[in-house]
């Protein structure tokens, strides 16, 4: 049973990242499943609604059940009802894209955003993906908020990041996102320059629980032409801000409580 259900996972997690579609051979080979057991594991899903086969081309995706799923603990839990108004307030002042991660174990997922830009370029990646914790400026603010050795546990459980995958100035050795850390701890809040993506820049603060918990992480982010370092050493102060807004709304949401 755990095999099985360890696969499924896979496949669901595999064909997330492939809205168009993938073949039944292809998902095979990809996944180094064999063919018998990975047409067995789609009818399964196929049955309960969390993939379909496009009739055209016989290729396997998603429906948006899983989504449903999501949307509706996100709604039920209250995050994004306490943390939307501040989002939006601070992507105004900023005129940047603004998200929220949240903790889930030893990992944070985006789970809110507001958008600041109104004409220009747009930084918009994806939502609902597990941060990685080496490259982005969410993962800097949290990872410094534990002692060095904590840090570099979860780091090491993760993998760094490759400057071929992120930015060229993606840290790639343990003195040098040490380097990162220690300077979020010392200024408050993670900056990054080409470090999760070529030409783009971000920071970020931790959102602390009421008990010291960081139960999230507040980042902006935009392009380099725009998001300076002098600029976001200017918008620090907000930013801590809205950090602390959220982490005193923070008891109006029930999952935000139980992890506070």
């Amino acid at each position: 049973m755990t095999a099985i259900l360890e696969r499924s996972f896979k496949v669901l997690e595999h064909l997330s990242g492939h809205p168009e579609g993938r073949a039944l051979s292809a998902l095979s080979a990809e996944l180094e499943m064999p063919l018998s057991a990975t047409h067995r594991l789609l009818s399964e899903l196929v049955r309960y609604g969390y993939v379909r086969q496009d009739q055209s081309h016989g290729d396997y995706m998603l429906t948006i059940k899983l989504v449903s799923l999501g949307l509706s603990f996100l709604s039920n839990s209250g995050i994004v009802d306490v943390a939307q108004p501040l989002l939006d307030r601070l992507a105004v002042a900023s005129g940047e894209l603004v998200r929220l991660a949240v903790v889930d174990g030893d990992e944070l997922t985006f789970v809110a955003k507001a958008q600041g830009a109104t004409r220009g370029l747009r930084y918009d990646p994806d939502m609902g993906l597990s941060v990685n914790l080496s490259c982005s400026s969410a993962g800097h603010a949290w990872l410094s908020t534990m002692t060095d050795e904590q840090a570099l546990q979860l780091v090491a459980k993760q993998g760094f990041g490759q400057p071929e995958d992120f930015g060229p100035k993606a840290p790639t050795t343990v003195k040098a996102l040490l380097v990162f850390l220690r300077a979020t701890r010392k200024r408050g809040f993670s900056m990054i320059n080409e470090v999760f993506a070529p030409a783009m820049t971000a920071m970020a603060a931790p959102v602390r629980g009421a008990h010291g918990g960081v139960i999230g992480v507040i980042t902006i982010a935009g392009p380099l032409v725009r998001l300076t370092e002098e600029r976001m050493l200017a918008l620090g102060p907000l930013l801590l801000a809205a950090a602390d807004d959220v982490a005193r709304a923070s008891g109006a949401s029930a999952l935000f409580k139980r992890r506070a």
